[in-house]
């Protein structure tokens, strides 16, 4: 039985936050995991970059286990429509289940109180103070770091989708750490051929 890893989705996602831990999670996992997305409603979503996908679930038929919830960033987490996911990181904050939101989706889980007793990191403090207003009471937990993990919850600013992805790797034990490692290094520096000189 594979585990499921449960992506949110919304209009205007960033896809290319969900597409290397996506992709990380198929790869190292050696089908471990599955891969299912969320969305408000199970109408096509469609990304920032155009690629149109069709959600799994909704916000009301979410199965019940699932090893980790991760919300992408995009344009619309600053809708009303978007509390509509509060029970769903509720429940996987209860359940004690991997938790990552990053960008837009990492201040987004400010406004309902999800980062008052954590460590974490989001696009900009000020800016998160101002949209979540009195439900947000975490400042002096919040460090300006491209991605933070504080036990199973993480989060990152939106210039860090292979540290975002990285955190969750390791916290999901998707592989062995060395392997994360590596994997990490590679798409984050490159592949480098050294020539030494010659004696």
């Amino acid at each position: 039985m594979k585990k499921t890893i449960l992506f949110v989705i919304l209009q205007q996602y960033a896809d290319w936050e969900a597409a290397y831990l996506s992709s990380a999670i198929s790869m190292l996992s050696q089908g471990e995991y599955e891969i299912k997305t969320v969305s408000l409603s199970k109408e096509p979503v469609q990304s920032i970059g155009g690629f149109k996908v069709l959600p799994d679930y909704d916000v009301a038929s979410v199965p019940i286990n699932y090893e980790a919830l991760i919300l992408i960033g995009g344009m619309t987490w600053r809708s009303e429509n978007t509390q509509q996911i509060k029970e769903l990181v509720q429940d996987c904050l209860q359940k004690g289940k991997v938790l990552g939101g990053i960008c837009d989706a990492s201040a987004f889980l400010g406004t309902i109180g999800a980062l008052n007793d954590v460590t974490h990191t989001s696009n900009d403090l000020n800016d998160l103070k101002q949209w979540a207003g009195s439900a947000y009471t975490g400042e002096a937990n919040y460090i300006a770091r491209q991605a933070i993990r504080d036990n199973h919850v993480i989060t990152a600013n939106g210039t860090a989708p292979l540290e975002f992805a990285k955190e969750i790797l390791l916290a999901l034990h998707v592989a062995e750490e060395e392997k994360i490692l590596d994997w990490y290094n590679f798409h984050k520096l490159g592949f480098y051929t050294v020539s030494l000189p010659k004696m």
